[in-house]
């Protein structure tokens, strides 16, 4: 991993010397409630536009915020009763039947827990604080626990996906037609992906964004068998203290992604047409495997953000001088 570092920043600082200044800021906002403390998860409102929903991962309870895009501050805070006390909530989506889903799947113990939960409830009319009832459905992996961070419902069929998080061999999870509360909701591995913390659909249900700590990459959205087709990186990407969370703007021309931490900035990261297909034809569908596509993403982001933080680091020197 520390060769590989290197080379990444070698390349990086090639990167840097050849692409010149950085884009300018396209707006976006910081969370100003110090009760947000590790927002883990982002789901633009349809019922109220320009809000964005939220949420803190494990120790917070069971609580959903609901934060204003333009200024940052919470506007209502929903507590979810029927749920039992959460355990490790990474995830947020809107589905097509106006429900809030929300993922209580982390696992950081890698496979320790047998099942996990989503948490669903109709996005409430008004903004205040308020207490709702969710339903709560048990959810397991056809080939053994895991630990995941992203949860997406399709906009048009409503299916629930979920991907999970590990360094090498990561997949994308299919849920049942129809979540049930009857038993177990069995999800079944469908495709691979990289190293992924959120992900989320875009409104027109075509592309999946996958996030992870070093890059954002939107795939084509095939569905099937093999549902991933081919992916280009989202160039204007900030590098964040802790990538977290990705949501698509509810016109479809930007992604906002967040980081953790207290005063947690959300970005917008405005969408272009077209972008650099993967080498790999056919992206990371299941059958590419990690030999293809996912690891030619790995490395290309990982040499990006080294870019980034070179060219962060130089500016900072130029702006300051040197320490005396």
């Amino acid at each position: 991993m520390r060769s590989l570092l290197r080379v990444c920043g070698v390349a990086g600082l090639v990167l840097v010397c050849a692409a010149g200044p950085a884009a300018a800021d396209d707006g976006g906002f910081t969370i100003k409630d110090p009760r947000i403390k590790e927002s883990s998860g982002l789901a633009a409102s349809r019922a109220h536009p320009g809000v964005y929903w939220t949420h803190n991962d494990s120790g917070d309870g069971a609580y959903i915020y609901a934060v204003d895009g333009k200024t940052g501050r919470t506007l209502a805070r929903i507590t979810l009763t029927g749920v039992g006390h959460p355990r490790d909530v990474e995830a947020i989506s809107l589905g097509p039947d106006g429900d809030l889903y929300v993922g209580d799947i982390g696992d950081n113990l890698d496979g320790s827990w047998s099942h996990v939960w989503i948490y669903r409830f109709p996005e409430p009319a008004q903004l205040t604080d308020q207490t709702v009832k969710a339903t709560q459905y048990d959810v397991r992996y056809a080939d053994g626990p895991r630990n995941a961070e992203a949860l997406m419902v399709h906009p048009r069929t409503g299916r629930v996906y979920i991907a999970s998080k590990r360094e090498s061999g990561a997949g994308l999870y299919e849920g049942p037609a129809t979540l049930s509360t009857a038993g177990p909701n069995v999800f079944r591995r469908v495709g691979e992906v990289p190293w992924v913390t959120d992900g989320a659909f875009s409104p027109d249900g075509t592309k999946l964004a996958l996030r992870g700590y070093f890059a954002l990459a939107e795939y084509a959205w095939k569905g099937g068998a093999a549902p991933l087709g081919d992916w280009h990186a989202v160039p204007g990407t900030p590098v964040q203290g802790q990538s977290e969370s990705v949501t698509y703007t509810t016109d479809g021309t930007a992604l906002m992604v967040g980081s953790e931490g207290a005063d947690s900035e959300v970005a917008r990261v405005p969408l272009t047409e077209g972008g650099a297909n993967s080498p790999h034809a056919g992206g990371s569908s299941a059958h590419s495997g990690d030999s293809g596509g996912n690891g030619n993403f790995v490395l290309g982001a990982m040499v990006l953000a080294g870019a980034t933080a070179l060219g962060v680091g130089a500016k900072r020197m130029l702006r300051h001088g040197p320490r005396t």
